[in-house]
């Protein structure tokens, strides 16, 4: 049985008071977050297959490789958290890296990015995912528009025990579909071995341009370190929940993507898991996929709202009612501004909050090897894993930069 957490716990190292008292979150429930904001069925059926569409021929190694090469950040992440569970999340790693002047810059460009994709992103779900499974849809656009971060922040506001069962249910929700896609896919488009083979005919370039925009679009996986402060015996539940939930992420959105190798015109849909489901299992699972896609981004979206409320706590040291509400309201008071020009705001915005995402992780990795040195870590392995997880960041700055150029 779980033990309440006391008034005034110290997290570690940060040795400042917890965000909450009450009851810990639960394993369970911290994976369902780690699964929410990594948004498997929003990779699988969505992203991932338009990124290896150029290299849909080697689509399963690219798949492999891709989840191989972000165990860097994913480790780095993990290393942290060995001393460190705050509400602080990144920060607080930061802080204790390379000092708070550095690790408030952090912050702030974290803070722009994740705000910003909180504005953007109900934009793309109302005029990018669901008419294209619910044409009748675009009549209610600006309803929707309004509902979506209402609704958020309505959750947010019931409190953290709704907050965590709802982010469990899209986690469950999530899975159960990917699962049903990657069974109906493979059912009708087989199991191509090549794909995974060093042999498959994608060019090498392509290959790891593939693996690359692959691997960084499991970023959103730092998102719930921001519970860590909230966990009964952070420093082993933290990382088995997010090892557990990232390799069944990488594991379903591989079932679902290596396939396409078989078919690769699919990679080049507006939504492959829509149109998949479409023809091989008719108009009712494609909605299902559709609708679960659209979940999928709402849920990365909640992640965010959790990470952000517990970031302004370790930050200002405010009541978390009371942010918690001022997020909400910051939702709610934004939505109509969206309605403007929809279209306009999401291309306008997607690329600052990029910019500013890998910006923030640049320098959490960047960070790393004076952490490790004072923790008295093996500092070839921490060296190593530092040069991937920069070299990944610094690409995913490049890609952004170089395609608002184009």
């Amino acid at each position: 049985m779980q033990t309440p957490i006391a008034a005034g716990r110290v997290d570690s190292v940060a040795g400042r008071p917890s965000p909450t008292t009450g009851r810990p979150v639960s394993a369970a429930a911290f994976t369902g977050v780690a699964l929410t904001a990594l948004g498997p069925l929003g990779l699988a059926a969505l992203l991932v297959p338009g990124v290896v569409a150029d290299a849909s021929a080697s689509a399963g190694l690219a798949m492999i490789a891709a989840t191989v090469a972000f165990a860097a950040p994913l480790v780095i992440w993990l290393r942290y958290s060995r001393q460190i569970a705050s509400a602080g999340g990144l920060y607080a790693f930061t802080e204790a890296a390379a000092g708070r002047r550095i690790a408030m810059l952090q912050a702030g460009l974290w803070i722009i990015s994740y705000l910003l994709y909180l504005i953007y992103t109900t934009a793309q779900i109302v005029y990018d995912v669901l008419p294209v499974v619910l044409p009748a849809e675009r009549r209610y656009q600006p309803v929707l528009e309004i509902a979506i971060p209402v609704v958020l922040a309505g959750v947010l506001t019931a409190g953290r025990r709704a907050t965590l069962i709802v982010a469990g249910a899209i986690a469950a929700g999530q899975l159960a579909i990917a699962a049903a896609l990657a069974g109906v896919t493979i059912a009708h488009l087989g199991a191509p071995a090549a794909s995974f083979g060093a042999a498959a005919s994608a060019p090498a370039g392509t290959l790891a341009t593939a693996t690359g925009q692959t691997a960084l679009l499991y970023i959103c996986g730092s998102l719930p370190l921001f519970l860590g402060g909230e966990l009964a015996r952070p420093g082993v539940r933290m990382r088995r929940g997010l090892v557990i939930a990232y390799l069944i992420s990488a594991a379903v959105t591989t079932a679902v993507v290596f396939p396409l190798s078989a078919a690769p015109a699919f990679t080049r849909v507006a939504i492959p898991g829509v149109s998949m489901a479409q023809q091989f299992a008719g108009r009712g699972f494609a909605i299902v996929v559709g609708v679960g896609v659209a979940a999928s981004i709402g849920g990365v979206m909640l992640a965010e709202c959790l990470a952000l409320t517990r970031l302004f706590r370790a930050l200002t040291s405010l009541p978390q009612r009371r942010i918690t509400g001022a997020l909400g309201a910051i939702l709610v008071v934004t939505a109509p501004i969206t309605l403007i020009n929809p279209e306009r705001i999401y291309t306008d915005l997607i690329r600052p909050s990029l910019v500013a995402l890998w910006l923030s992780q640049l320098i959490v990795f960047a960070a790393y090897p004076r952490f490790a040195a004072r923790h008295r870590h093996r500092m070839l392995p921490a060296w190593s894993l530092t040069v991937v997880a920069v070299a990944l960041t610094l690409y995913g700055l490049w890609t952004t930069i170089h395609q608002a150029g184009s």
